[in-house]
């Protein structure tokens, strides 16, 4: 079934990991095969693939990937972090061709001759969600969201691996340095976050740039009692319906493209409390916020992303220490703090019709064209 390797590696069976497209490729593309057979093809990530090109590439590149993209692969185990052995017997994939797996955080090279920086030491490598939630400082027991195209939500839960019961995905965090603990974290992903908006854009023509949502969502004062799923391409966390398509439910001759434009904007946030909601009951009680609160860390800088590569690439040079990255709590002040303003029984009522229309965008993924 999906789940049989989660207990090694915290994924499901999915094409979205690399497992799965290097199983493919080993047993489609007979060039791929050949060249593994003959010891001259190697298998990594984009990480991998930039570091093995900035240290020299077919010159003695170095071929490494840290344990953040790793945990990405479906075949690395979560608590040795190393590849999982059993699974790769399974998938018949030799260990050969996979990169040296090390920390976020150590000098893993130097850049080679060729490039106008050679010389200069590598020492942050982080996968894109990991690096956010190093750029937002999260602490375990601290949650952040990224928003983009789609929303990644992850909750750092310490030393602890946390399985999750209630359709979240249990990856690693972190680990700052060679012989630094690993932090491990629940993770949900949401496929559509930004991209909604973008089809109201370029799909359909309701809005001319993606600002303008807003101001046409101001326009009214509720959805009108539309609700709008964006299950483009299935629906991931916390319910994994690959079956789901996108509806939009509730329409009456009284709906306008402002309550169009309102409900898609209100789809995110549905679509995180989702994911909360899944934490919530994953990582219980002990991983709340202090005052019972769930501290959700949003985006205040553009490039979060780069800046917790940033954060792992100074500790790995020793410009500064782990304490500098988390005790400033000065830094991660900002100016601008969300908190419900609906009252709880108007909030209990639209999730109450969140979960109608959600399970409306089930098994349509057969609709005749």
């Amino acid at each position: 079934g999906r789940n049989h390797f989660v207990e090694t590696c915290g994924l499901p069976i999915s094409t979205y990991f690399s497992a799965l497209k290097l199983l493919w490729l080993l047993e489609n593309v007979q060039k791929v095969a050949e060249a593994v057979k003959k010891g001259d093809a190697l298998f990594g990530t984009i990480d991998s693939w930039v570091i093995w090109n900035l240290t020299g590439g077919i010159h003695n590149g170095i071929h490494v990937t840290d344990v953040s993209n790793a945990s990405r692969t479906m075949l690395m185990n979560l608590k040795t972090l190393d590849w999982d052995k059993p699974t790769l017997e399974t998938l018949k994939i030799p260990s050969g061709i996979l990169p040296k797996i090390v920390s976020n955080s150590e000098i893993v090279g130097h850049v080679g001759q060729g490039w106008p920086f050679s010389g200069v030491p590598i020492s942050g490598c982080l996968g894109d969600q990991h690096s956010a939630m190093l750029g937002q400082s999260c602490k375990q027991g601290q949650a952040k969201c990224t928003y983009g195209t789609g929303a990644f939500i992850l909750l750092n839960t310490g030393g602890e691996v946390i399985k999750s019961t209630h359709g979240l995905l249990t990856t690693l965090a972190f680990k700052l340095g060679k012989d630094a603990p690993a932090n491990y974290a629940l993770e949900g992903s949401i496929a559509i976050a930004g991209a909604a908006v973008q089809w109201l854009r370029d799909s359909l023509g309701i809005i001319s740039s993606a600002s303008q949502i807003e101001e046409l969502a101001k326009q009214v004062d509720s959805t009108g009692g539309v609700y709008f799923v964006p299950a483009f391409n299935g629906l991931f966390a916390p319910w994994w319906r690959e079956d789901a398509r996108g509806v939009c439910i509730g329409i009456t001759r009284f709906t306008n493209k402002c309550h169009i434009a309102r409900a898609v904007l209100e789809s995110m946030c549905f679509q995180v409390k989702d994911v909360l909601d899944s934490m919530h009951k994953d990582a219980g009680e002990k991983e709340r916020h202090e005052k019972g609160q769930f501290l959700l860390r949003v985006d205040a800088d553009i490039e979060t992303t780069a800046l917790g590569a940033a954060y792992a690439a100074g500790l790995g040079v020793g410009i500064w220490k782990e304490n500098d990255l988390f005790s400033n709590e000065e830094r991660m002040k900002q100016d601008t703090k969300f908190t419900p303003a609906l009252s709880e029984e108007v909030r209990k009522k639209k999730v109450a019709s969140w979960f109608k229309a959600v399970e409306r965008s089930f098994d349509l993924a057969d609709l005749s064209f």
